[in-house]
């Protein structure tokens, strides 16, 4: 659920919830032998969540395959 814009609505903040949290603990043992953090693995659920593209630096997310686009960022 969406609570606040920051930024004049460019940012939006979302609650993390319990499905979140099971959406995560499924992407570990997926994410697992490339390494990615708990933090990685939550913008990659909420990407999904959201039908959105996860944004990142870390050219390793695309190693990732769960149906969500992963856009590089440099």
């Amino acid at each position: 659920m969406k609570n606040q814009g920051v930024l004049g609505q460019q940012l939006q903040i979302y609650e993390f919830s319990a499905e979140d949290a099971l959406a995560i603990a499924v992407l570990r043992p997926i994410t697992k032998s490339i390494g990615l953090s708990l933090g990685d693995r939550a913008c990659l659920a909420l990407a999904q969540r959201l039908g959105l593209p996860a944004m990142t630096a870390d050219r390793i997310w695309q190693q990732v395959q769960i149906g969500v686009v992963v856009q590089l960022i440099r």
